[in-house]
């Protein structure tokens, strides 16, 4: 387990750009509100809500120094629209000309059956395709990031966030291919197709670190976090029923502060070398920075390979 504090472990980010999805609550905002007290150039969240991300930015900014409070920044962005989310890209890069981390943070978990407007399954249109063709069209700003003089080499992040539920996907496969415009992925419970999201959003940071070695592509599990995640449809929904230990374990064991500390690693802390802890790209992380952790079907080399393919020819033609 690697020892991390945000306040005094996160070096200074002046001169850096920063964009997390789903910062304006939860995971996310703590992450937003982490990074944002060490002098970063931009932080941009993403969030369907402009009212509650201006609240969010309001509340965070009060506790800055004037100086850092013009740094955050709102970016419309819903996971479940390829045009909301190509918007969304447009408007960061014409805005920014570098991306130093992408944290991928927003995401659903065990909603009743739905589609997004694509047609993908809810969970897996939010978690993984969402996320995919955000990556996609901000991969030209994060790899000329990457090439400019004196950008530290490793230091440019796509941070995608798993969860110890992907174990929950469906077996043997991992992943239903032919059923993932379903509502329901051919039949399988909510707790199963969250799996497969969040082994999917592991499977995605795999296949960009064997393709970009340029940059550091990790996926992390945050730990076991009361966050906004276990109330609405999930509390009322009654999969709760389904691994109640398991569940129990993982959703009321640290608060959001602790539990936004493995993402935030993963995106500031320096890459392992020499023998010295520190972050290696394609790895999945337990907090903090615990590996070994993966289930046999997040380690399926040929899922990865699969899931790349799948994923590329949905996106195909997608362009800001």
């Amino acid at each position: 387990m690697v020892r991390f504090n945000p306040e005094k472990d996160i070096s200074d980010l002046s001169g850096k750009v920063i964009l997390i999805t789903g910062a304006n609550n939860g995971l996310g905002r703590e992450s937003l509100h982490q990074l944002a007290k060490h002098n970063p150039r931009a932080l941009y969240l993403t969030a369907r809500n402009r009212s509650k991300a201006e609240t969010t930015m309001q509340e965070i900014n009060a506790t800055l120094p004037a100086e850092s409070q013009s740094t955050i920044k709102f970016l419309e962005c819903d996971l479940t629209s390829f045009d909301s989310i190509k918007k969304a890209a447009k408007q960061f890069t014409s805005e920014q000309d570098r991306l130093d981390v992408l944290l991928n943070n927003a995401g659903i978990m065990a909603v009743p059956e739905g589609q997004t407007k694509e047609g993908y399954e809810i969970q897996f249109g939010t978690n993984h395709m969402g996320h995919a063709l955000l990556t996609k069209l901000l991969l030209p700003t994060l790899q000329k990031t990457a090439k400019t003089p004196g950008v530290e080499p490793g230091s440019v992040r796509i941070v995608n966030l798993s969860s110890a539920a992907e174990q929950f996907a469906p077996k043997p496969d991992g992943i239903k291919f032919d059923h993932l415009k379903d509502a329901n992925s051919g039949g399988i419970g909510t707790w199963a197709r969250y799996g497969q999201s969040k082994l999917a959003n592991i499977h995605h940071a795999r296949a960009l670190a064997k393709r970009y070695p340029e940059l550091t592509c990790v996926s992390i599990h945050p730990g076991g976090i009361n966050t906004n995640l276990t109330s609405g449809p999930v509390a009322s929904y009654g999969s709760w029923l389904t691994y109640p230990a398991k569940i129990v374990g993982w959703l009321f064991l640290k608060t959001v502060g602790e539990g936004a500390w493995n993402q935030t690693w993963a995106a500031v802390a320096p890459l392992a070398k020499d023998g010295q802890e520190g972050v290696k790209s394609g790895v999945f992380y337990w907090p903090v920075g615990i590996t070994g952790k993966d289930s046999k079907l997040a380690k399926d080399d040929a899922l990865t390979e699969r899931l790349w393919q799948w994923t590329e020819k949905e996106l195909a033609g997608q362009e800001i």
